[in-house]
């Protein structure tokens, strides 16, 4: 489990900048910097969607990863001891990006 921060704070899931949906998975099967990744379990909040008001956020993760050249996945798994998040004003998983990601 990987420790999870983060900033796209208009995720239904993102509880004080912590995930409430237990595990992500990370887009970005030919990236080759983070730009090119994206938060493929992100779901925009709305007036009258789900709330995680209730639910905590998660420290740790588990993250599935499709970023194949990443140093940090390892069988679409990811084994960064931590990673961020971001996309502070995101719509859509596009405007997300897994700030950890580092190429080979």
């Amino acid at each position: 489990m990987t420790v999870l921060s983060c900033s796209a704070v208009t995720c239904v899931y993102n509880k004080e900048e912590l995930c409430s949906k237990g595990d992500i998975k990370v887009g970005g099967s030919e990236a080759t910097k983070k730009d090119q990744t994206c938060c493929e379990s992100f779901i925009e909040r709305k007036d009258g969607s789900m709330s995680n008001s209730e639910k905590s956020g998660y420290t740790t993760i588990g993250i599935e990863c499709e970023a194949q050249e990443c140093v940090y996945n390892e069988e679409r798994e990811c084994f960064a001891g931590a990673i961020n998040v971001g996309g502070n004003e995101a719509a859509t998983s596009e405007e997300t990006r897994c700030g950890t990601f580092r190429c080979e």
